[in-house]
């Protein structure tokens, strides 16, 4: 049965969505997007688009779970406000969808697809393109970063299973 996983990178001017899909050991690429908000429009209406775009994305791809970029700010508080607010809306657009949503670091994700912390941007983006194989970039860096936080839950969950896996077969309990 394949997974499919939901990546969010969260903006309020700029949210990339990544869907991926895993069939087997297989990840393939369903969809990226990047969804733009204006600072002229209200907070309210930018929020709205916001979760208008996470809910299209959630009914279309019905996937079993939600990645989302961890936010850590330290002397950004206005942007992290901001930002935050971004994320309740995900938040909430996936528990209307009984999504479970998942956290990961920026250091989780260069570690799960370059195999280093301090990888570049540039080195992520190119290991996306090389697992989904696509022909080019996803569109914009928010969308590249949605299919890597996609694709680092979908390792994530491949370890999860597999350890659990282990665990039954030599009779342990989880």
């Amino acid at each position: 049965m394949p997974v499919i996983v939901m990546g969010v990178d969260p903006g309020l001017a700029n949210l990339g969505i990544g869907v991926v899909q895993e069939v087997g050991k297989t990840p393939g690429f369903l969809a990226a997007r990047l969804v733009r908000t204006s600072s002229d429009e209200p907070m309210s209406q930018r929020l709205q688009s916001i979760y208008d775009a996470v809910q299209a994305c959630l009914t279309e791809f019905t996937p079993q779970a939600l990645a989302i970029e961890g936010q850590f700010f330290h002397r950004q508080a206005g942007t992290a406000f901001k930002v935050g607010e971004a994320v309740g809306v995900v938040t909430l657009a996936a528990a209307q969808y009984g999504v479970p949503v998942f956290e990961y670091g920026p250091m989780e994700v260069k570690n799960a697809l370059v195999g280093t912390g301090g990888a570049t941007k540039e080195q992520v983006i190119y290991m996306v393109r090389a697992i989904l194989k696509l022909p080019a970039h996803p569109g914009s860096t928010h969308a590249a970063d949605a299919l890597a936080l996609a694709l680092t839950h979908l390792a994530s969950y491949r370890i999860a299973h597999s350890v659990l896996l282990e665990q039954v077969h030599a009779g342990s309990r989880p």
